[in-house]
């Protein structure tokens, strides 16, 4: 599934062995989300509970300087979060301490591999955090 904010951009479903960058799209969209190897500009489109492991530890934006925040994990597991919630913010990664960081927080140029697919629709694995702020997901097991 792709976050609302990448509905209006081309679009294919994820598959095991994709290798993605993490990329922006649109100029004043100011959103995030993963690339096609094939194509910067087509948008990678997880389902909860897809696996995924980054090359490298994942770097998120600090929202205190031009810094970056390491994360100090290589691996994740793709989430949607505040779904009640509209016009917000939906596609986040879980790592394995627990931290949910929005996908759109997570820094550029980053490259992924799609390990595994979820068995079913994900409808198991769907996180139910709609009474949380999208900042309070972001921080929560900071």
């Amino acid at each position: 599934m792709c976050d609302y904010s990448l509905q209006a951009f081309k679009s294919r479903p994820a598959k095991v062995g994709d290798k993605l960058t993490v990329s922006d799209f649109g100029i004043s969209y100011g959103t995030r989300g993963f690339a096609a190897p094939e194509d910067k500009f087509l948008a990678v489109c997880l389902l909860p509970g897809t696996e995924l492991s980054f090359a490298k530890e994942v770097r998120r934006i600090s929202f205190w300087g031009p810094w970056s925040v390491k994360i100090k994990h290589k691996t994740a597991i793709f989430r949607q979060v505040n779904k009640k919630q509209t016009a917000v913010h939906h596609d986040a990664l879980e790592f394995p301490d627990g931290q949910i960081v929005l996908l759109t927080f997570l820094k550029k140029h980053q490259q992924a591999t799609v390990l595994q697919l979820p068995t079913s629709a994900g409808v198991s694995h769907l996180l139910s955090v709609s009474t949380h702020t999208t900042d309070e997901v972001y921080c929560q097991a900071q």
